[in-house]
């Protein structure tokens, strides 16, 4: 059985830099990507993109970072797992380096963009925070995005509800978007939240994939046995004449900048 946690329990302390190591196969196949929206305000009003260098923080397999370098945009990916690291898809304009929120390892004043796609909720905030606004250029743009799942979509409600169950109400399901100390930091003014819907597409195999890169559920044993079970028939339940069911997700942009 998953471990209960206690329902205050920082997502910080509970190993977020190795936690995802035997997931990075499922994470780099299987993640939802983001709108194409929310790209373009991220970038509005930071000049052309080819002269911009951003910092992808919790870079992951760089969905995000790919997302930014099609459109231009020098990434430097931050990621401190190494086999997340191994498992992202080379891109010209992109450099993945270890290193971690709190401790990014890039010079002061040094890039024009900080994201956090999916991960700032994992991180220590207020270390966080002071180090995104050393590295920051002024007055650069931070922007922090989470995929949501719509709970008024009835598959992705059903979806999050077996999630649920199966980690024992992991304290990241009640906290994915921890927006809070971004609201009330001194380090950013000027937060402003815009929010966007993304729909991704997914077959049997892509719906249990995309559960299996959720680092907090059972890979082994009778919970895991009825976890697929679980999904199988919520994939029975709702796929379409093509197979395909779709998972909808409201994405959250929080942007602010450098005080």
């Amino acid at each position: 059985m998953s471990q209960i946690y206690p329902e205050t329990t920082p997502l910080h302390t509970l190993n977020p830099l190795n936690r995802f190591s035997d997931r990075a196969e499922y994470y780099v196949k299987f993640r939802p990507s983001y709108p194409a929206d929310a790209i373009d305000i991220i970038l509005k009003g930071l000049g052309e993109n080819s002269q911009l260098v951003a910092a992808d923080i919790g870079a992951g397999t760089g969905i995000a970072s790919r997302l930014l370098a099609e459109r231009g945009v020098n990434v430097i990916a931050i990621e401190p797992n190494a086999a997340m690291r191994k498992a992202a898809k080379p891109h010209p304009l992109i450099e993945f380096r270890d290193g971690t929120a709190e401790f990014t390892q890039l010079p002061d004043n040094s890039v024009d963009l900080v994201t956090c796609f999916q991960a700032f909720h994992w991180f220590n905030p207020e270390a966080t925070l002071l180090e995104f606004h050393r590295i920051l250029k002024p007055p650069a743009r931070l922007a922090v995005v989470w995929n949501n799942r719509d709970q008024e979509d009835a598959l992705t409600t059903e979806y999050s509800r077996i999630v649920r169950e199966a980690s024992n109400n992991h304290p990241a399901e009640s906290r994915m978007q921890s927006v809070e100390p971004l609201l009330v930091t001194p380090y950013f003014i000027n937060i402003r939240e815009y929010n966007f819907t993304y729909r991704q597409q997914l077959d049997l195999t892509g719906l249990i994939g995309r559960a299996m890169s959720v680092s907090y559920l059972p890979r082994e044993g009778w919970a895991y046995k009825q976890l697929i079970n679980n999904f199988q028939e919520l994939y029975q339940r709702f796929r379409d004449e093509s197979g395909f069911i779709y998972m909808v997700y409201r994405t959250s942009v929080h942007l602010g900048e450098k005080q």
